[in-house]
């Protein structure tokens, strides 16, 4: 007998594509140095000189990562929590009481204050001492219930819950459905009014901190009814409202210690003071909230490759083979240098998207989504060069390692916690699209029409007439610019030459707006079905900007005094490595499978290969693929399981 199956939010494409275009921030009301990176124009002064936070800003950040040091060295035992699959309640509580729940809020609320680029240095250092301690932490404060409150919330709710979070609470932010994952339109929980309330229905997976919870942040579809707009909403619950079940306790592959479960809602009663924002702004919310929460993922990702550096650096200077250290073989070499460089990228994109997002000068929302992209795509690739580095002790664990007497480098830990990074918080292959769309815009918001096919002739006219205008003016920026000029940038040269690199990143930005111009004009509608394409037009963005900030970062700390002349070493190396990449892409922008592919997929959805699969057992057994999540009361034990309990 087949387990039943969940009845399907039916969506067509349209549909769906609408409500995530609605959701979108429409307007660019400040500057965007990636935005224009992607139009061809290499806005240098946006950031350069590096920004800097302000003296007050540094003293409390770095005495508080002077207190958080000493606990991550005194009292989080990551071998620990990787053996129990938890983390002790002592650790919860000793960051209760460091106020690191509160690292984000605002001190009248309790919280410490810290701005976004102390906090990312914060999570770069818990993480290092458990990703999953930094998880727990990210979750709380990056997507839970104080991000979208201090943004969107009213002053009551800030009263009511910022202190709560600031020092006891642990917080949750539920999305993810058995049966919808990056596609919000076909949500299926619902919030139906009720008098002065809303009722709550519906299942929720993969809800990180959901098990340990005391408020969630839950997004549930309000019915459109007289006197409700409706549409997708976002509510602050509380965890032990009556009719909240968590159903099960996840497992992974990697992070072990986090709490995340699947959490059922029946009838679950949430008073409508509880709605942040209005009925249908669930997902504006969510993807404003992420704009600058994305950044806990590449914070966590950079301090992977400090550590990763580390144990490099020690264990190649210590293995000999032939007569000399592992690292003086130029097949291992090659790894340590792109990971040290790579690193210095990582932190170099890291500080200065968190420290424009600070000033509020920028619009960053493509800067964070590049950094997570990057961020989350670099650290998996050097942790993997880690552990071939350290070849056999690499796959080895930390525990085995430690039992026959050598020190417990946790190499093959690190590569199955970082793995999760290239899907939290939007995989890469969405990131690509995101990051895709928002690059395209001003595209679309003078072009867009002319591919619309709902659209009439005479908006189709209209809009032919403004893309003239548009096009006329755009197109002949992209033939010369700065990087042709052997003498710009000139301030980057000092003993090594990093001006070179700048005119290279001026020149193929522009390059990268001609190549995307020349592929609307080639596919027009059928452009965002070229996902392949669209990819590549990303990560070389991502290159461009991590060189970029690498280089202003060499440029900070050579004027600042502080190991100048290695950092120059390093983004040298980096721009270089980040260049045979970039014409990597180049390449594979026109010469690729794509269409082959296509072809292949098809037959294999046709069962045109099904012999392909003979010979194999398949040991997963039976059961439906997407669990059942029909609204109704639960049959399970309730798996809560507060901290301290």
């Amino acid at each position: 007998m087949s387990a039943p199956t969940t009845p399907r939010t039916n969506v067509t494409e349209r549909e769906a594509r609408q409500v995530a275009e609605a959701a979108r921030e429409q307007d660019w009301r400040k500057p965007s140095f990636a935005k224009e990176l992607f139009l061809g124009r290499f806005r240098l002064d946006l950031i350069h000189p590096h920004p800097l936070p302000d003296d007050e800003s540094v003293r409390r950040g770095e005495e508080f990562l002077a207190k958080l040091r000493a606990f991550c060295e005194t009292t989080i035992d990551s071998s620990r929590i990787e053996r129990e699959a938890r983390i002790p309640d002592e650790v919860v509580a000793g960051l209760k009481e460091l106020g690191a729940l509160g690292m984000k809020i605002d001190p009248k609320y309790g919280g410490l204050g810290l701005t976004q680029l102390y906090y990312n240095k914060a999570l770069a250092l818990v993480g290092s001492a458990s990703p999953a301690v930094g998880a727990l932490l990210s979750a709380h404060q990056s997507i839970g219930v104080p991000q979208p409150l201090k943004m969107f919330g009213t002053q009551e709710q800030k009263d009511a819950f910022l202190p709560r979070c600031a020092r006891t609470d642990i917080s949750a932010f539920l999305l993810t459905e058995p049966d919808v994952g990056s596609d919000p339109a076909r949500l299926a929980t619902t919030a139906v009014p009720d008098g002065d309330d809303y009722v709550l229905d519906g299942v929720k997976l993969w809800t990180t901190n959901g098990v340990v919870a005391d408020l969630l942040v839950v997004m549930a579809r309000v019915p459109k009814s007289e006197g409700h707009k409706g549409g997708i909403t976002a509510f602050v619950v509380e965890a032990t409202s009556e009719g909240i079940t968590v159903e099960n306790r996840n497992a992974f592959m990697g992070l072990r210690g986090i709490e995340n479960g699947v959490t059922r809602f029946h009838q679950v009663r949430v008073p409508a003071a509880n709605r942040i924002g209005p009925e249908g702004a669930g997902l504006k919310i969510a993807l404003t909230t992420l704009n600058t929460g994305r950044l806990s993922l590449p914070a966590m990702c950079a301090g992977a490759g400090k550590w990763c550096l580390k144990i490099a650096r020690e264990w190649s200077a210590e293995r000999e083979q032939w007569g000399k250290p592992v690292a003086l073989h130029e097949a291992v070499g090659s790894k340590i240098s792109f990971i040290a460089a790579t690193t210095f990228a990582l932190e170099a994109v890291l500080d200065l998207s968190s420290q424009m997002a600070d000033e509020d000068r920028n619009d960053i929302r493509i800067e964070a989504a590049l950094a997570k992209l990057y961020g989350s795509e670099m650290a998996w690739k050097m942790a993997d060069e880690l552990v071939q580095i350290r070849g056999g002790r690499g796959y080895e664990t930390a525990e085995s390692l430690r039992a026959r007497g050598e020190r417990g480098v946790p190499a093959e830990q690190i590569l199955r916690d970082l793995r999760i990074n290239r899907i939290f918080e939007g995989s890469t292959e969405i990131m690509h699209l995101l990051i895709a769309r928002e690059a395209v815009d001003a595209h679309l918001s003078v072009a867009g029409d002319l591919i619309d096919p709902d659209k009439s002739l005479s908006d189709k006219a209209k809009a032919g007439a403004n893309a003239g205008v548009f096009y006329a003016k755009w197109l002949p920026k992209l033939v010369a610019g700065p990087g042709q000029l052997p003498m710009a940038y000139g301030q980057f040269k000092h003993g090594i030459d990093l001006s070179g690199h700048l005119r290279y990143v001026e020149r193929t930005a522009r390059k990268l707006a001609r190549s995307t111009f020349y592929a609307m004009s080639r596919w027009q509608g059928r452009m965002e079905t070229k996902q392949g394409f669209l990819g590549r037009i990303v990560d070389i963005g991502a290159e461009l900007f991590a060189m970029s900030a690498a280089c202003v970062r060499a440029e900070r700390l050579r004027a600042q005094g502080d190991h100048g002349r290695e950092a120059y070493q390093l983004a040298d190396a980096f721009c270089r490595q980040a260049r045979i990449r970039v014409e990597e892409l180049f390449d594979r922008l026109w010469t690729n499978t794509d269409d082959l592919d296509r072809t292949v997929v098809k037959a294999v959805l046709a069962g045109s290969y099904t012999w392909l699969e003979e010979g194999v057992v398949d040991p997963s057994g039976d059961g439906p693929w997407i669990a059942d999540a029909t609204p109704g009361p639960s049959a399970r034990e309730n798996e809560r399981r507060p901290y301290g309990d």
